[in-house]
C-alpha cells in the first residue's frame, strides 16, 4: 500500500506533453535548468482529478530538443493519449540543497516584496525567464502602496535581501518604477 504524499512538500519539476510513438512514450517538458536532473530525482507523483499519484519511470532519453519517457503507469498509446497536460511533482526533500545565496522559485512565491523605501510593492506571483534575466512578477494586495502590477529583473543590483523566515524581498525598486 503506498502512502500518499503530503502536497504542503511537494514541488512541480515537470509536465507530460503529447504521446511519442506507439508503445506509450511521452514528451516530458522539465521545469527545471538541467533539463535532465528532472530523472535524477525520486519518488514522482503525478497529480490528478483525485489527488497525487505515483508515476515511475521505465525508461527516459533525449530525443531531439526535448526529453521523452515511458511510464510503469502508462502501458500504451491509449493511456498516453490521456496523459497530455499532466503535472510531475517531487517531494522538496528529494531537491538539491543550495547556496545560501541561492532560492528555489517555488520558495519565492507569496513573499511580500518591500523598496528601500519601505513601501510595499505586493507579493510575488511568480517568477519567469527571459532571455536576458529572470523576472519577478509581482502583483498587489491590500497592504501594497497601490494596486499597480510589477516586473522586477531579477538581479544583484536589485534584489538587495531575500528573508524566507519573514517572507519579504528587500529591491532598490521605486513605487514609480
Amino acid at each position: 500500500m503506498t502512502t500518499s504524499p503530503n502536497p504542503d512538500t511537494l514541488i512541480q519539476i515537470a509536465t507530460l506533453k503529447k504521446p511519442y510513438g506507439i508503445k506509450g512514450w511521452l514528451w516530458v517538458f522539465s521545469l527545471t535548468d538541467n533539463r535532465s536532473d528532472i530523472f535524477d530525482m525520486p519518488h514522482w507523483y503525478m497529480k490528478t482529478a483525485l489527488g497525487f499519484r505515483p508515476l515511475t519511470v521505465s525508461d527516459w532519453r533525449e530525443q531531439g530538443a526535448g526529453l521523452v519517457a515511458s511510464f510503469k503507469e502508462v502501458p500504451d498509446r491509449n493511456v498516453a493519449e490521456t496523459m497530455n497536460g499532466v503535472s510531475v511533482w517531487v517531494d522538496k526533500s528529494n531537491l538539491p540543497t543550495l547556496d545560501d545565496d541561492e532560492y528555489y522559485w517555488s520558495d519565492l512565491v507569496g513573499l511580500t516584496i518591500i523598496n528601500e523605501e519601505g513601501d510595499n510593492l505586493g507579493v510575488i506571483k511568480e517568477m519567469f525567464e527571459t532571455s536576458a534575466h529572470a523576472i519577478i512578477s509581482v502583483k498587489p494586495t491590500a497592504e501594497s502602496v497601490d494596486g499597480e502590477d510589477r516586473l522586477i529583473p531579477w538581479h544583484s543590483d536589485i534584489v538587495l535581501n531575500v528573508d524566507l523566515d519573514a517572507k519579504t524581498m528587500l529591491v532598490a525598486w521605486g513605487r514609480d518604477y
